[in-house]
């Protein structure tokens, strides 16, 4: 196994996505660059190009110097995304009692999920969405019924309640799993919509979990609402987390919030569920939120200009292949519908461009012929990528 790093500094001022080279990366042993050969510019799992922000690469070190490396305790964590909240989605309604700490947002989700509906209940997911959405719910034995977005990538509100009627019919206790902002879209939800989701909910008795997972990662110029911050959300659950936007997935911990008519159901969850985050994950996530601000800032300002990019970049050499910036998520949702080709898109572009995206086959309905490209890398990879893609229909 290559040895560990030493010559890779945490990040300090400047854009976090153009720190590090392609050279430095390669010595990185997590699944994004070990997945494929050396050859392969791997952008399709959410791990991002970047050096740990300088707080928490302080956090982790002061731990282990410590010796600081037991068991979680404590709300450091829950008052750090409180504070969060409010200062970046003003929202005050995070109430930290109504909180518990989980493994990571999947894991948490279906906690939730055990927590609000029955074993032979169905789950409703927004289509194309997340493939481990159908992943863990399947194999919690849960019935999925798929309610597609509309062809503008929103919720459509017609397909939902339809939707809604069959869990109804289906089960006892349906749940409808929310993913905000959206993956792999990068849709934002406006306040009208999700309070029209939590109307909705109400009035079929459909319990919403939202996965929140992707919150802080949004652009400047739009606007993150907390489901649980809108009026009739108070029997909601959410899963949030630092991991996405500070590259934390290494360093399990996530948080689920109750809304105040669900903080009951929350109580419930198992004392060992508890057990599963770890400990300097915590401390990490809770550095990031508390301490990590302007290096966000600067991540989101560099995400901006990679979407501007890609967006120039394909308009000149595969215009045939339809992208619209999104404001949230660090993912770009690509139509290659066009391109007539012979197969997954994916695959294509991995055999003969060597550039790893994500197959939109496993996001479901009004997934196939898309693929995924993770944008949070630098400019030069991203030009790279699609000089390699547009090389592959030569």
């Amino acid at each position: 196994m290559d040895s560990v790093p030493r010559d890779i500094p945490a990040s300090g001022a400047g854009n976090p996505l153009q720190q590090l080279s392609l050279e430095q990366l390669r010595r990185r042993t997590s699944m994004k660059w070990r997945t494929y050969p050396d050859d392969v510019l791997p952008l399709w799992v959410a791990e991002m190009d970047v050096p740990l922000a300088e707080p928490v690469a302080r956090a982790i070190t002061d731990a282990v110097t410590l010796g600081d490396t037991g068991y979680p305790a404590g709300t450091g964590y829950a008052e750090a995304l409180a504070e969060f909240a409010s200062k970046r989605w003003d929202w005050d309604g995070l109430a930290v009692e109504h909180t518990a700490i989980v493994p990571d947002v999947m894991l948490g989700i279906v906690e939730m999920l055990k927590l609000v509906s029955g074993p032979n209940d169905p789950v409703i997911v927004n289509s194309p969405v997340y493939p481990p959405f159908y992943q863990f719910v399947g194999n919690m034995g849960r019935p999925i019924i798929e309610a597609p977005l509309g062809a503008d990538g929103r919720i459509d509100f017609g397909t939902l309640e339809d939707a809604f009627g069959r869990a109804v019919a289906g089960g006892d206790r349906p749940a409808y799993l929310l993913c905000s902002p959206h993956n792999p879209t990068g849709t934002l939800h406006t306040a009208d919509e999700l309070a029209y989701v939590a109307a909705l909910a109400r009035t079929y008795g459909v319990r919403v979990v939202a996965d929140e997972i992707h919150a802080p990662i949004v652009a400047a110029s739009a606007t993150f609402v907390p489901y649980l911050s809108v009026p009739g959300a108070q029997s909601g659950l959410s899963l949030m987390s630092a991991s996405k936007a500070w590259n934390l997935a290494g360093l399990k911990a996530a948080l689920a919030i109750a809304g105040p008519d669900a903080a009951d159901d929350l109580a419930h969850i198992p004392e060992e569920v508890g057990h599963g985050p770890s400990h300097v994950g915590i401390i990490a996530h809770t550095a990031a939120l508390r301490s990590g601000g302007d290096w966000l800032d600067a991540l989101l300002a560099g995400l901006d200009g990679n979407r501007r990019l890609l967006a120039g970049l394909l308009a000149e050499h595969l215009p045939a292949m339809r992208y619209e910036p999104a404001p949230a998520t660090y993912l770009a949702w690509l139509d290659c519908r066009s391109l007539d080709l012979c197969g997954d898109p994916a695959t294509v572009f991995l055999e003969r461009g060597r550039v790893a995206l994500t197959s939109g086959a496993g996001f479901g309905t009004g997934g196939a012929g898309f693929v995924r490209m993770n944008l949070a890398t630098s400019a030069e990879v991203i030009t790279e990528a699609v000089r390699r893609m547009a090389a592959a229909l030569d």
